[in-house]
């Protein structure tokens, strides 16, 4: 038997949220490319590899860390069951979430392009992070999916 049309929606809400972050940050790091003063491998270095490491650590650990993974499947559970992603005004929410987080870093890169030093790392290290958790989050729902317990409510769910 299939999964339910709840389900379903709520999955696609999970892989666009990543998809709409991970859009939003290409769209901050070729904007602040062409904004922001310095060297191409400065900007390299501040908006794709150090960020890279806070992406790949709030990917890499909730995914293998038993404890962290428990408590985000527990998250992710709670919010199907309670219907997130599922309304109009959850999806709303979502997108008022990402785009507040886009407001700031597209303020921060043009605070720093103003005042000519800076640069705003710790924007683009907290958005990058925050699209570990996402792409973390779209690949647990895959895995709920397949837990033998779970499955049954997650094919009859309404």
């Amino acid at each position: 038997m299939g999964v339910s049309r709840s389900w379903r929606i709520f999955r696609r809400m999970q892989d666009s949220a990543f998809a709409v972050g991970a859009l939003i940050y290409a769209a901050a790091a070729v904007h602040a490319w062409t904004v922001l003063p310095g060297a191409a491998a400065f900007k390299l270095q501040q908006m794709l590899l150090l960020p890279g490491i806070y992406f790949l650590a709030t990917l890499t650990i909730p995914l293998l860390a038993p404890p962290v993974r428990g408590m985000l499947r527990t998250h992710l559970w709670i919010a199907f069951r309670t219907g997130f992603g599922q309304s109009v005004i959850s999806v709303l929410a979502v997108v008022l979430i990402l785009a507040s987080a886009a407001a700031f870093i597209f303020f921060d890169t043009a605070r720093a392009a103003r005042s000519g030093h800076g640069f705003p790392e710790s924007a683009f290290a907290a958005y990058a992070a925050g699209v570990g958790i996402l792409l973390a989050q779209a690949l647990l729902v895959r895995r709920l999916e397949q837990d033998p317990v779970l499955r049954a409510q997650i094919e009859a769910a309404a």
